[in-house]
């Protein structure tokens, strides 16, 4: 049995694998067209909008992945018992954290982070072509540092308050996909 159950893991994990490697291959397509030709034709204000929120999508996912990781499973099965919204769906991600992490900080985080770096270089052209500069490397340089620093002061400023408040996140995560889940007829 022992076996059996080893082989059904390493399919599972295999299969998940795979998933994931779909999802971010066309998750990158969709944002990098969305990026690079939306973005682009936006103007500039817009544009900062556009990065700003992806940068905040990628630290806002990578708090949830910390703090499904550190969650605890016990509280929500009595949230469930009392039938409260939110309980069920929180109990199932914290028993998939490994891929509830993975999905959040890897897929969506990463693709976000490219995203980033794209909008953020799009933008640096643009206001360096608004400053007639002829040599974009400054400003590039400049805007890259900027995105990579926001970023990764935002995810680190969350991680100590996605482990302190690790139920609670997941529990606010819950009972969004409680509202967002379809009703199977």
């Amino acid at each position: 049995m022992s076996n059996k159950n080893a082989k059904e893991n390493d399919n599972n994990g295999r299969g998940w694998l795979l998933k994931v490697f779909l999802i971010t291959f066309i998750l990158s397509i969709v944002f990098n067209y969305f990026s690079s030709e939306v973005v682009e034709k936006l103007n500039l204000t817009v544009s900062i909008i556009v990065l700003v929120f992806f940068l905040l999508l990628g630290v806002s996912l990578d708090l949830v992945s910390t703090a499904v990781t550190a969650a605890d499973e016990a509280p929500f099965h009595a949230k469930a018992a009392d039938k409260k919204r939110g309980a069920k769906e929180s109990v199932k991600l914290i028993k998939n954290a490994d891929k509830v992490s993975n999905f959040c900080a890897d897929v969506i985080g990463d693709v976000c982070g490219v995203l980033t770096g794209a909008t953020g270089a799009l933008i640096a052209v643009r206001i360096a072509s608004s400053l007639q500069m002829t040599d974009f490397t400054i400003m590039t340089m400049l805007m890259t540092a900027v995105v990579t620093s926001l970023t990764v002061f935002g995810k680190g400023a969350c991680k100590k308050v996605a482990i302190r408040n690790a139920n609670q996140i997941i529990y606010v995560v819950g009972i969004c996909m409680s509202y967002l889940k379809l009703k199977k007829d």
